[in-house]
C-alpha cells in the first residue's frame, strides 16, 4: 500500500469515503444474490463490508492501514454486526487467512492504483478466494494521466489481469459520481466479472 494513502487517512482527506454506492446495494440484495461470503478488497473505514454484514453477508475485509481499518473495527461495532477485519497487502491474499468461497468479492478504487505487478498479484489472489460462479464487482477510473492518483485501467486491461477464469459482464461509466479537482475526467466506471463455474 503506498505511503501516501497512509498519510490521507492520518490527515483525514478521504474524499473516497461517502454513502455505500447504488450499485453495491443491487448486487447484495439482488434476487439472484442470496447472502453468503463477501470480501471487500482494500476496504478502507469498512463502510461497505458493514452494508453487506447488516444485510446478512459473513463479510471479511482486507485493507492495509491501521488507522481506516480502526475506524471499520469501530463502525461495525456501532452497527453491532460482525465483520472480519484483516490487516495486510491485497497482493498477498493468499497469505492473509482470509479462506476461500467467497461469493461477491468488492473492490471500489483499489485494483486501479496498483503497479503492473501488484495487479497480477492482486488478481490471482481474487481468483485464488473466490468461490465458482462469484460476482466480482469493481469501481475503477478509465487510464489517465494524473501524477500520483491512482491511473485507472481499461476493460482489456482488466480481462488481461483476470484472465479466462472470469467474464467481463458489463463495464458502465458512473455519470453521476462527482469527483474533485484532477479526478473531474478520470470517468469512474463499474465493472462486473462473472467466474466461472467449476
Amino acid at each position: 500500500m503506498p505511503v501516501g494513502f497512509r498519510l490521507l487517512y492520518r490527515l483525514g482527506i478521504t474524499p473516497w469515503e461517502h454513502e455505500t454506492p447504488t450499485q453495491v446495494k443491487e448486487a447484495a440484495v439482488s434476487a439472484a444474490a442470496s447472502p453468503g461470503r463477501a470480501l471487500d478488497v482494500g476496504c478502507g473505514t469498512g463502510r461497505d463490508a458493514v452494508f453487506l454484514a447488516e444485510n446478512g453477508w459473513t463479510v471479511t475485509g482486507v485493507d492495509a492501514v491501521p488507522r481506516a481499518l480502526d475506524t471499520a473495527r469501530r463502525r461495525s461495532q456501532a452497527a453491532n454486526v460482525e465483520v472480519r477485519w484483516v490487516a495486510g497487502d491485497v497482493t498477498h491474499m493468499q497469505q492473509l487467512d482470509i479462506g476461500d468461497g467467497h461469493d461477491l468479492v468488492l473492490d471500489l478504487g483499489c485494483f486501479h492504483g496498483l503497479s503492473d505487478h501488484g495487479r497480477v498479484l492482486c488478481a490471482n489472489g481474487i481468483t485464488s478466494v473466490a468461490a465458482p460462479g462469484a460476482l466480482l464487482l469493481m469501481m475503477a477510473f478509465q487510464p489517465g494521466r494524473r501524477g500520483p492518483l491512482p491511473r485507472g485501467i481499461s476493460e482489456q486491461e482488466l480481462a488481461n489481469h483476470f484472465g479466462s477464469a472470469w467474464t467481463l459482464q458489463s463495464a458502465t461509466v458512473d455519470e453521476g459520481m462527482k469527483l474533485p479537482g484532477p479526478l473531474r475526467n478520470a470517468k469512474p466506471t463499474w465493472y462486473t466479472l462473472r467466474k466461472q463455474a467449476a
